[in-house]
């Protein structure tokens, strides 16, 4: 019989703001896991330093190395974005910078959601996060994607999900999330 590890799940909010609704949207979903694994929230990205290839010494920044770390110890990744000037927010671009060379994405499943109160869900983000996650060679998890438009309209006042079709939508990315993380242990 196969060893099953636990399963480790790193959660990114690429949202500094306080009153995010990506943040928001990202505690809703932390809260469908239950049982199935654990959760570390990813809270440091505002710390991380402006990346810059002649600062990634042996010996890295301390929140350089703490993030590296919490993501080499994650069996799987869920990021949740909201989008900015058409584009990620720069303080995940950075986050991202920071372990380009390192390889902590490399094969890692990750799936990501983009959320915005506009019709297009923050897709120009999503598909641009898509490409730099590939491009760094992250296991995009197949049915792991999602934008979410219109989402001041679908967290109640408590943020908690109120449409139905998007927790569905959710628990579908968390089922795939957790099945490729299955597949790889």
């Amino acid at each position: 019989m196969k060893n099953v590890n636990p399963i480790n799940i790193l959660a990114i909010s690429g949202s500094l703001r306080g009153k995010s609704l990506n943040s928001a949207l990202l505690r809703a979903v932390i809260s469908m896991i239950s049982s199935q694994g654990t959760v570390v929230t990813y809270s440091e990205m505002g710390q991380l330093p402006h990346f810059n290839p002649d600062l990634d010494l042996d010996v890295p920044d301390t929140a350089v190395a703490n993030w590296r770390r919490l993501l080499k110890e994650a069996n799987g990744v869920l990021i949740c974005t909201p989008e900015y000037a058409r584009g990620i927010p720069g303080a995940l671009k950075n986050a991202l910078d920071w372990v380009v060379s390192s390889g902590e994405f490399v094969n890692k499943p990750v799936a990501v959601i983009s959320a915005s109160p506009h019709p297009d869900g923050g897709a120009i983000a999503h598909e641009s996060l898509l490409g730099t996650l590939s491009m760094m060679s992250a296991s995009l998890v197949e049915g792991g994607t999602l934008t979410v438009p219109f989402i001041n309209k679908k967290l109640d006042s408590n943020k908690e999900i109120m449409d139905s079709d998007l927790r569905l939508n959710i628990q579908n990315l968390l089922k795939a999330l957790f099945q490729e993380i299955k597949n790889v242990q």
